[in-house]
């Protein structure tokens, strides 16, 4: 296996060309990219890569281009302004702006968010003792977006004696948050205590702060600080992860007696604890970590108890005694199951919950520690998502669950384990005349090449006859084991209300349908991730819910490598695609073991210096799988500040492909070149717009909405 040293690349300069050709004639042109060949030989084949000089950031051809792109983008998206501005108003309106968080008690206060009408950003609030007391602002986002066209606010975690706030920011986009401690009987804010941080947690003497560091460069979360307040000397280094696949994070058990570091790959969990009162700060290590086991860790009473996938793919429950706490000392407490997925373990005084999936659909199961009874919590619809809400007290008779489905908005339970009753604290207002009766929502399936079922759900109005006319839209993601949910989306309803069917596709490679769902759709079976999207695609049609000329498909980051391979198999079963920030440089990317995620990712799509794993990611990589043919409508978007999937993926897959498409539909590059991340922009206000201009794309490209000119 050669190392990635070893691999020659040569760079070759063409001339000098202008950095960006037009199209003649009145019609808006598209930006052309200058090419500039950059040659890499690996496994005895030559790659040439036309547009590798975009990866130069901060250069002035790279930001003319991008600029560019920009200027079309909002040029060819004109005509739209006024839709927008309709689907804008409509999605505001249905949200209620003003608004506030249900309380969550937590050592003797009641902590809650709240919104105001025309501020961007959450404020963050707590009552000492009741309800009824005087609030106290402990964190007001908008101040600290003063000045600022990005913010975001990462770890929030009070001191145990409620006097400090220990909080992280990012004002670039990157995710590289700092960390600062306000003294919140004061006000006053102390001077930046570490930077690129990823977890914090307080020692419970409230004397020290334990938290994560990423490295600069790779963002690689890979070192653990301890941090004593009010002294001079520098943090001190805790543990330093050398497997360059392994991230670490910092947390606490809920009974607040042990701190955990986790240091995890895609595959492999090994973890550290430290005992939570600040006694010492050497981590004792709790199981080896065995290639391809995965353990997460919970603690109660002097015992750990502990989710693994050490005796089955979905995951048991053990017990461990924390003084010998390694593997020939587990107690299985519950045994694998071959269709239900062990999601998570949460311990509390008197039950545990596990959080389960089973055929697609997320469950909670309640088992009372002293009678080691154990029921399910039902839910009525056929699709819908539920998780564990706040819930930080170990001593509690209610168990505060979150539920949503695609027709039902986000509502927030206290459930007693005894009794199953439910109390319902809050469900989200949804305004505008929304009303859950005018849709429904399907469960249905694709049959696979192979013969496995996909399952999808799919919502639409109730009065909307399915002739094959409708415009849909077909979203998933399909990596990393991440489960796609039915959750509910304000936003959506602009589409549905004017007969756009959407639908969600839980395909191999997520983790809808448990451990083993996730492992036949990666490394070498990543390509099932894409035809079972062409698989549920195709059902929708076969089942007259669309057609290809009304079928739009959307997917973001791994979810837009899923757009660049399927649009690139098979471009003429979609009529618009929509790829957000898009992973689909796959082989450059993987190569590059200095790039944010590369080396941890080998477990996820495999290593490029493995022949065999090269070639089969090759054959599905979107930026080395263009060709000269006709494609759907499509557009692209990126953030240059996106830290994880760099702008130049997305930027050097559309000059390549406007070379090579052989059809007159419109390609449109957006790129956000203020300050916005992965995600987009910060502020709620402004991500709407975003949504705003996507659905207008959407709905004037698939004919469902006329457009000025």
């Amino acid at each position: 296996m050669p190392s990635l040293r070893s691999l020659v690349a040569l760079t070759i300069a063409v001339g000098v060309m202008p950095l960006v050709l037009r199209a003649a004639g009145p019609a808006p042109a598209p930006p052309m990219a200058k090419k500039q060949p950059h040659l890499t030989q690996v496994h005895g084949e030559t790659l040439v890569d036309d547009y590798y000089w975009m990866r130069n950031k901060g250069t002035k051809e790279v930001e003319d281009y991008l600029n560019a792109e920009l200027a079309y983008a909002q040029q060819f998206m004109k005509p739209t302004e006024a839709l927008q501005q309709r689907l804008y108003d409509e999605m505001l309106a249905r949200i209620k702006q003003t608004d506030i968080g249900v309380p969550y008690r937590d050592r003797g206060h009641y902590y809650y968010s709240r919104t105001e009408t025309g501020k961007q950003y959450p404020i963050y609030c707590r009552k000492k003792g009741s309800l009824d007391a005087v609030e106290e602002v402990i964190l007001d986002q908008n101040l600290l977006a003063q000045g600022k066209q990005f913010m975001s606010v990462g770890a929030t975690e009070v001191s145990p004696d409620g006097n400090l706030l220990a909080y992280t920011t990012d004002d670039t986009g990157f995710r590289q948050y700092t960390l600062q401690v306000k003294d919140l009987r004061t006000g006053a804010v102390g001077p930046v205590l570490a930077e690129r941080v990823t977890s914090v947690e307080w020692a419970e003497d409230g004397a020290s702060l334990i938290y994560g560091v990423e490295h600069p460069q790779t963002k690689r979360s890979y070192q653990v600080f301890r941090q004593k307040l009010g002294t001079a000397g520098q943090a001190e280094l805790v543990y330093e992860e050398p497997d360059e696949r392994f991230n670490v994070s910092v947390g606490k058990s809920r009974d607040r007696k042990v701190i955990f570091i986790a240091s995890g790959s895609a595959t492999t969990d090994e973890l550290r604890y430290l005992p939570a009162d600040g006694s010492r700060f050497t981590p004792t290590v709790i199981a080896p970590r065995i290639q391809d086991q995965e353990y997460q860790v919970d603690h109660r009473d002097g015992t750990f108890w502990i989710r693994t996938n050490d005796k089955g793919r979905n995951f048991r429950l053990v017990t461990a005694p924390v003084a010998t706490p390694d593997r020939p000392n587990w107690k299985e407490v519950m045994a694998p199951r071959e269709t239900v997925m062990l999601s998570s373990v949460s311990m509390f005084k008197d039950f545990y919950v596990v959080m389960e999936r089973e055929s697609g659909q997320p469950y909670v199961r309640i088992t009372d520690l002293r009678s080691n009874a154990s029921h399910r919590v039902e839910f009525p619809e056929p699709a819908y998502t539920v998780w564990m809400s706040n819930n930080p007290e170990m001593e509690t008779s209610a168990l505060r669950l979150s539920y949503q489905s695609p027709v039902t908005s986000q509502t927030v339970y206290d459930y007693n384990p005894v009794t199953r009753e439910r109390t319902l604290l809050k469900q989200v207002e949804v305004l505008g005349g929304f009303d859950p009766a005018r849709y429904k929502v399907e469960l249905i399936a694709a049959t696979a090449a192979d013969g496995v079922k996909v399952p999808m759900w799919v919502l639409s109005r109730k009065d909307l006859p399915r002739n094959g006319a409708n415009p849909a839209l077909l979203y998933a993601y399909g990596s990393y084991g991440a489960p796609m949910s039915a959750s509910f989306d304000t936003n959506r309803f602009s589409l549905v209300d004017r007969g756009v069917v959407c639908a969600v596709a839980y395909i191999r490679g997520g983790g809808e349908l448990g451990k083993k769902w996730h492992d036949e759709g990666r490394m070498m079976k990543k390509m099932n991730t894409f035809t079972d999207f062409i698989s549920a695609a195709e059902h929708l049609v076969k089942d007259k819910y669309t057609s290809p000329a009304h079928l739009a498909i959307e997917g973001g980051s791994a979810g837009g490598l899923l757009m660049g391979a399927v649009t690139n198999m098979r471009p003429g079963l979609f009529k618009v695609v929509i790829s957000h920030v898009p992973f689909v440089d796959v082989i450059n990317t993987m190569l590059d073991e200095t790039l944010p995620l590369t080396v941890a990712e080998f477990e996820e799509w495999g290593n490029p210096k493995i022949a065999e794993q090269y070639r089969y990611m090759k054959s599905y990589s979107p930026y080395d799988n263009l060709a000269a043919t006709a494609y759907p409508t499509m557009l692209v978007k990126t953030s240059y500040n996106d830290s994880q999937v760099m702008y130049w993926e997305p930027a050097k897959y559309v000059a390549k492909l406007r070379t090579l498409k052989t059809d007159s539909n419109p390609l449109v590059f957006h790129v956000n070149m203020d300050p916005a991340g992965h995600g987009g922009k910060s502020g709620r206000y402004e991500r709407l717009r975003e949504t705003a201009f996507d659905y207008a794309f959407l709905l004037w490209q698939l004919g469902v909405e006329k457009v000025g000119t």
